[in-house]
């Protein structure tokens, strides 16, 4: 099979690694399970502004009262800067997900420096749990797990 020269080329461009962060929901034996609200956030070490990578929340909700509503419930997130996000927000927003792992990607133009990764969840009837990693961009690695509504952070 003969690759089109554009395919290589853009393949032959794009980087070598993309970091990535891995956010496991965990799967809990509770009588009243309700898939968590989730919010990942990077902010410079140093401290700084807040950049939201990804929301999960009730997203089809409307109504007198959407979704939306219950995203104050991620208490650290919402003071950092998610009261002032516009919602829905392209590439941030989505659907609140079952247990298992997801990908987010980190991204790609971020200044080389320290940074603290911030992934917080709550759940309707259940917990609420923030867990933290510390990353070195763009050598971007690291791992934290969460006790009860997060499981594994890993950044690769």
């Amino acid at each position: 099979m003969r690759k089109s020269p554009l395919l290589v080329a853009g393949l032959l461009a794009a980087p070598a690694t993309a970091a990535s962060v891995s956010i496991t929901v965990p799967q809990l034996k509770v009588a009243e399970y309700h898939r968590p609200y989730l919010a990942a956030w990077l902010e410079p070490a140093a401290g700084g502004d807040a950049r939201t990578l990804v929301v999960w929340y009730d997203v089809k909700k409307t109504g007198a009262e959407p979704g939306t509503k219950w995203l104050a419930d991620l208490r650290s997130w919402w003071r950092k800067g998610g009261r002032s996000l516009k919602l829905p927000a392209d590439g941030v927003s989505g659907a609140t997900r079952a247990p298992g792992t997801y990908q987010i990607p980190l991204p790609g133009n971020l200044k080389p420096g320290t940074y603290v990764l911030h992934v917080e969840a709550a759940r309707e009837a259940g917990g609420r749990e923030i867990v933290s990693v510390p990353v070195n961009f763009p050598v971007a690695s690291g791992s934290a797990a969460g006790k009860a509504e997060l499981g594994s952070i890993t950044i690769r």
